[in-house]
């Protein structure tokens, strides 16, 4: 059975993808959209489901949007959006082809002490994706992963002080790889 708040994350989440559905503008970001997301609606009970977004709308995380031919829209708030957001910035993780291409991603940065609580997170969550640390505003990472990045950076609206890299060598690489466990 599914905790409530797990389930709860889930329907914010599910709005969340059907945002990204409609902002989505080919047919191959459509299904990404509803693979990701198929499987959590199935086992939801209707019931439970009204009661949910109930709440939802009363802490003010969605709104509702009468359509011309008479039918309900549920719409994600402002505030709905970014917490749906923090949720999928929670369980994102990176994945890790069969074969390494050879190429490295650096993430550098420089944020300004007032946006410090983002730049702290910002190292956080790249070390929970797998990155290490270069040097204190740079990282490193042998896997393809800009999507993931750029949702990282927005989410943190941050976009301005971060720079993704893709090299193909640097000096002393080897150290690098023998952290990744390519030896």
């Amino acid at each position: 059975m599914v905790i409530k708040s797990e389930l709860k994350q889930k329907i914010l989440l599910g709005l969340l993808a059907g945002f990204c559905l409609g902002m989505s503008r080919s047919p191959r970001g459509y299904f990404k959209v509803l693979e990701a997301t198929i499987d959590d609606w199935k086992n939801i009970k209707k019931e439970r489901l009204l009661r949910i977004v109930k709440e939802f709308y009363t802490k003010r995380l969605v709104t509702y949007k009468e359509r011309e031919d008479g039918t309900i829209e549920i719409v994600l708030t402002k505030e709905g959006e970014e917490k749906a957001l923090l949720y999928k910035l929670n369980d994102m993780h990176v994945n890790i082809p069969e074969k390494w291409d050879g190429k490295w991603r650096m993430v550098t940065f420089d944020i300004p002490e007032k946006k410090k609580l983002a730049r702290e997170a910002l190292r956080i969550k790249l070390k929970k994706l797998g990155f290490r640390e270069f040097q204190k505003s740079l990282f490193i990472f042998p896997y393809p992963c800009e999507d993931e990045i750029n949702f990282i950076i927005e989410v943190f609206k941050i976009r301005r002080y971060v720079k993704f890299l893709t090299v193909d060598y640097f000096t002393n690489q080897e150290q690098f790889e023998l952290k990744f466990g390519f030896y």
